[in-house]
């Protein structure tokens, strides 16, 4: 069980991450020499660890704060969601936080917090056995903030529909007919993430803010005009995945 002194400063830190050293920062995809899953470092290790899903929910328990025990993240998309993602994506996602490939400084000082290469498979695990929430937040969701009288917007059937056609286009065969993505591949789940955070991480990745992206990714989104990525992430915000979303009304993990 993680210590109470950590699980109490990741409570009072939803916004804000507590003091702690620097992340360091390794080059990424501005460098001639990047690769964007070099085969190095923890992230070999932990992926060829079995992940225990018990282990893992105490892991888990630092991560929570932020993301919710559920793993739902939050629908104004500060924080995204968690469950259901393949365990490899987990896995990248933390080592190259860890390592200073992906810039995150609210999370840095809590995924410092797993100890080593075996921690960070069991946390994995556990976070892609819990379902995939449906309640998201999406492109015509109410703000927590919603003055009275807000009304949906009114161009959502549209942008689903141009959404939809440049998903098809161009994103199916990574990421699948329905945001599934590819475990083998590194590829994320994106069925269930909210609309914002999936805007938020299109054009940090386009403008090439994002330094662990996949080459890939870049040059199939670098062409698209902010309406073109408000589109796609409002249709990829309204993927579900069968058998992996949450049963309407289900008691979620705690």
């Amino acid at each position: 069980m993680k210590k109470l002194s950590l699980l109490a400063l990741a409570l009072m830190a939803t916004s804000v991450a507590f003091a702690g050293p620097p992340a360091p920062k390794k080059e990424g995809i501005e460098s001639k020499e990047y690769q964007w899953n070099a085969q190095e470092g923890e992230k070999i290790e932990a992926l060829q660890k079995k992940g225990d899903v018990k282990a893992g929910r105490d892991a888990y328990e630092i991560c929570g704060a932020c993301h919710l025990p559920s793993g739902a993240g939050r629908p104004d998309g500060t924080f995204p969601q968690l469950a259901g993602q393949h365990s490899t994506v987990l896995i990248k996602q933390m080592a190259d936080i860890r390592a200073g490939l992906r810039d995150n400084p609210t999370m840095y000082p809590f995924a410092i917090t797993l100890v080593d290469p075996q921690e960070l498979a069991d946390a994995a695990a556990y976070i892609q056995s819990l379902c995939i929430p449906v309640d998201h937040g999406r492109y015509d969701s109410k703000p927590g903030d919603a003055p009275a009288g807000w009304k949906p917007p009114a161009d959502a059937a549209q942008r689903l529909v141009l959404g939809k056609e440049l998903y098809e286009k161009q994103c199916k065969e990574c990421h699948g007919a329905n945001g599934e993505g590819n475990k083998e591949k590194f590829f994320p789940v994106i069925a269930g993430q909210h609309y914002k955070y999936l805007l938020r991480q299109m054009t940090e990745i386009r403008d090439g803010k994002r330094r662990n992206a996949n080459p890939d990714m870049v040059k199939v989104i670098k062409p698209y005009t902010d309406d073109q990525l408000v589109a796609i992430s409002a249709y990829q915000s309204s993927l579900a995945m069968p058998g992996s979303m949450c049963k309407t009304g289900a008691k979620k993990k705690k």
